[in-house]
């Protein structure tokens, strides 16, 4: 049986293969030959980008659950499950991300037992514990119908409501609850990202992402699985994350004047630079072209705006988690290639995992028999569908 081996497909094996060999290394010799990380400064690209982006770019999950099954808004259900997909990989990948980044992996289950219950961290711990639970369950009817289990899949319906509503309190509380976990840091977090209203921005980003990555992963979808691209649908996302954008960036602003912040923003400063792109990526050029009509209803604007909006909120949650801290701390912490290598590995990972389900799994509509429920669309990319080949 010959095996076509096509760009992705050897950029996929390198990818995986320099993360086997960090992984080796992380595991035989500890976090100190790894990483870049210190004392000084411990958490770095495994904890910004593998666990707050990563838990940031699922948030579609919540999003769209909530839109359909609570809000009842059924136009959007031709998205749903290639989302609940995204959501499902993106927080077992941020769970496999974690144990990279702890001391001591093999103690991860211990929130189970040792409860604190004024920790912010064993807040989130918990909840993404049981938010990862509940996403397995959203997602075990695509499952169970492949394989035509119809009274476990009875079970599951019956139970849909209350599940996708614990879901999205669960998703609700952690998405903000990683903001708080850095309102304990005030005096070394910069003022351009310490706020009360830190929590708040969390949120409100999850959403604006959420809707987003939907628009990005619906265009890939349509581009790379030869999927009809649901226009009406994303021309709606697109409205209400313009929406959502507004009042993101009204409060944004409010909180800056507030705090008497607004000076700093026109002082020559790596934080001021960093801080700029931040804004210009998530707020300033979205908004410029979402208030355009033809750029909010076409395919190829929505597909551009979604992607300035994503890496404008990575932005904004890397320049929290590690661009604010640095100046306290009296580093700058720049990854070593193994903390890269891992991350990219796991990012490769989830695109074949997603490839993989696309292929196997009744995912879109045309390969399932309950064509009424939650089908269609999103995400897609080429190394994600030839990994999945």
């Amino acid at each position: 049986m010959k095996i076509k081996l096509s760009f992705w497909k050897l950029v996929f094996f390198f990818l995986m293969a320099a993360g086997v060999y960090a992984t080796y290394v992380r595991f035989a010799k500890g976090l100190g030959p790894s990483t870049n990380l210190s004392d000084q400064f411990p958490w770095g690209i495994w904890i910004g980008f593998d666990v707050l982006c990563g838990v940031m770019l699922a948030a579609g999950g919540f999003t769209l659950t909530a839109a359909v099954h609570i809000l009842n808004i059924k136009r959007l259900k031709p998205i749903v499950r290639p989302t609940i997909l995204t959501a499902f990989l993106g927080y077992v990948l941020v769970s496999v991300a974690l144990l990279f980044d702890l001391g001591k992996p093999y103690n991860i289950w211990h929130p189970l037992i040792m409860r604190n219950p004024h920790s912010v961290m064993f807040e989130v711990a918990y909840c993404v514990m049981l938010y990862t639970a509940v996403l397995s369950l959203e997602f075990a009817p695509i499952v169970l119908e492949r394989f035509n289990l119809q009274k476990p899949l009875k079970i599951i319906r019956a139970v849909l409501i209350p599940l996708v509503i614990g879901g999205v309190i669960l998703s609700t509380l952690h998405q903000s609850s990683l903001g708080t976990l850095y309102l304990i840091m005030p005096e070394k977090l910069h003022p351009f990202w310490y706020t009360p209203l830190l929590p708040v921005f969390f949120f409100l980003s999850a959403i604006a992402v959420g809707l987003a990555m939907t628009i990005f992963e619906s265009s890939m979808s349509a581009k790379h699985f030869g999927r009809q691209l649901e226009l009406p649908i994303i021309q709606e996302l697109g409205r209400v994350l313009l929406v959502v954008l507004s009042v993101y960036g009204i409060l944004r602003f409010e909180d800056l004047l507030h705090r008497g912040v607004l000076k700093l923003l026109f002082q020559p400063s790596y934080e001021t630079y960093l801080f700029w792109l931040e804004l210009t990526l998530a707020l300033i050029l979205p908004l410029a072209l979402l208030t355009q009509k033809k750029v909010r209803m076409t395919a190829g604007g929505l597909y551009v705006t979604a992607v300035l909006v994503v890496l404008g909120f990575i932005t904004n949650r890397l320049n929290v988690s590690i661009t604010g801290l640095e100046g306290s701390a009296g580093v700058r912490y720049i990854p070593k290639w193994t903390e890269l290598a891992i991350t990219a590995a796991i990012i490769a990972a989830g695109f074949a995992l997603f490839g993989l389900a696309t292929k196997y799994l009744p995912i879109f509509p045309s390969e399932t028999e309950h064509v009424a429920h939650e089908p269609e669309v999103v995400v897609g990319s080429e190394v994600l569908s030839h990994a999945g080949d």
